[in-house]
């Protein structure tokens, strides 16, 4: 096991979801979320289980991963909100929660990991889910730009 794995830590051991693009960095996912079909998380390759331990410059590397899926994801989806978060309770390696909602989801307008307010719309998650492969197609070739090249 490298270095900078931890033996117990799921996010160390796999993706942690779909890999829609491979960084030397980190990664980007898409998590099987029931409710939310765009549900994606910024993975920091290495572990460490805090933002503050990153230098400067990973910070930055970081945010602007953050920052290329959420605007994939309004200029794709058109959400009503997009979520952002980093808890890391479960799971204590750090990941950014970049998540599409929309006001007719099952939890809007609270989080989701809140409960449930309402039945989710099969019809409108498929719609959804249909826009995902040209809006990773796209967030690859962004993230490719902004954080290889730049």
């Amino acid at each position: 096991m490298a270095a900078d794995r931890a033996p117990a830590c799921p996010l160390c051991a796999e993706d942690g979801g779909a890999l829609v693009w491979p960084g030397a960095r980190l990664r980007v996912i898409r998590a099987n979320e029931a409710g939310f079909p765009a549900f994606y998380r910024v993975v920091w390759n290495a572990h460490v289980a805090e933002f503050s331990d990153l230098s400067a410059e990973d910070r930055v590397h970081c945010m602007d991963a953050v920052t290329v899926v959420e605007q994939a994801l309004r200029q794709h989806l058109a959400p009503t909100k997009v979520n952002i978060a980093a808890l890391g309770n479960m799971v204590p390696h750090l990941h950014w929660h970049v998540i599409a909602r929309f006001d007719w989801d099952s939890h809007f307008p609270a989080p989701v990991w809140a409960a449930a307010q309402r039945l989710s719309p099969a019809a409108q998650e498929g719609a959804v889910r249909d826009r995902l492969p040209a809006l990773e197609a796209d967030l690859r070739t962004h993230l490719q730009a902004a954080l290889v090249a730049g």
